[in-house]
């Protein structure tokens, strides 16, 4: 992997990756001169106890341009700056100009709960240059790459500046609230273990104390000897629909052995990672004859210095679809209890997925 990193005319960073060596000379552009001073803060919610970060600020972001304004696209003209130089690349990942999180927060107002600096880091991450392109349609050398990308940026800001955990995601498609269509990612850096990777985390440390093993990895064991919901298998990396599934295509993907966070992954996992991975975008868009929407968050360890054996790197896919004309909406029992309810069998959706036949070979 290669990489180079460049400074923005208004003072972000921008890293661009490649496969092959970047050629110097490249510049970074912006569509904006001036820095934007982001100040977001956090606010403290006693009854749910947790975190709730306010940038009010965001309301102004880039919402749904032009083809011809696409900001993730690489510069044309000069006169009229993208986030993206133009150049020899294959992925770039540079800080997000409206953040939810900020390193550089500061003064938190005061109000009637406890608030906090949001001492957190944004970043946004392009995967190609083409606009018309996808995740599922990027060679498995690409998505490679892009698994170590996320090792990198984990390794660079993981662990400093008070960071405790790093969250990559993909949101794709309107149904979710993608406001650029141009494929790209996210990468949060929190200054805390939010709630939800913080209780998956409790489980899996308490199985692990109880019998000395990693609870998705035994999961993952039995869904490939139970065969029903298996998407893609091979000596290294697994994908399935996991029998507990709370969204209908829901799908999970991880490597077979202990890997607690990208750096940990071999090239042979990362390699088998990347086939699953592909495997499943592939089949989501070929189920329907359309581009499938999700979010694809990937959890992995902790970066606040501990060993963390007992947890897994995977990806949870959540689409947002129940049927192919109709959405899932979080209601009342998911938002007013958090017991999800299912109105289609985890079995049922798995087959389905499992009868549509994709190629790795021809779509790279």
């Amino acid at each position: 992997m290669h990489s180079k990193d460049l400074k923005k005319p208004d003072g972000r960073n921008i890293t661009l990756y490649s496969n092959q060596p970047i050629p110097d000379g490249l510049t970074a552009p912006s569509p904006f001169p001036d820095p934007q001073h982001a100040n977001p803060h956090l606010r403290w919610h006693p009854l749910r106890g947790e975190w709730v970060t306010y940038a009010a600020f965001r309301q102004n972001r880039t919402y749904q341009p032009p083809p011809q304004y696409n900001p993730l696209a690489p510069t044309g003209d000069p006169e009229h700056p993208t986030e993206m130089p133009a150049g020899e690349y294959e992925i770039a990942v540079f800080d997000n100009r409206f953040p939810s999180l900020a390193l550089e927060s500061h003064d938190p107002p005061s109000v009637t709960v406890p608030t906090a600096p949001a001492n957190g880091h944004c970043e946004v991450i392009v995967f190609t240059q083409d606009p018309e392109s996808s995740l599922a349609s990027l060679p498995l050398s690409r998505i490679e790459l892009l698994l170590q990308v996320w090792g990198d940026r984990t390794a660079r800001i993981g662990g400093r500046h008070h960071i405790h955990y790093v969250l990559p995601f993909e949101n794709r498609g309107a149904e979710v609230g993608v406001t650029l269509h141009h494929p790209h990612g996210q990468i949060y850096c929190y200054p805390f273990v939010p709630s939800v990777p913080a209780r998956m985390l409790a489980q899996e440390r308490e199985y692990f104390l109880q019998h000395g093993t990693s609870l998705l990895c035994d999961m993952a064991r039995d869904e490939a000897a139970d065969g029903k919901r298996v998407l893609y298998q091979d000596e290294y990396a697994i994908a399935f629909v996991p029998a507990c599934a709370r969204y209908p295509y829901e799908v999970w993907v991880m490597p077979t052995a202990p890997c607690k966070d990208f750096a940990a992954l071999t090239p042979p996992q990362r390699e088998g990672l990347a086939r699953a991975l592909k495997t499943v975008l592939l089949k989501f868009d070929a189920l329907w004859n359309r581009p499938f929407p999700y979010l694809m968050a990937w959890y992995q360890a902790p970066t606040d210095g501990a060993a963390h054996p007992e947890t897994q790197l995977h990806a949870q896919f959540y689409p947002p679809y129940r049927t192919k004309d109709r959405l899932k909406y979080l209601a009342g029992t998911e938002l007013a209890a958090g017991m999800f309810a299912m109105d289609v069998l985890p079995e049922t959706t798995a087959y389905e997925l499992q009868q549509v036949e994709v190629s790795l070979e021809e779509s790279a």
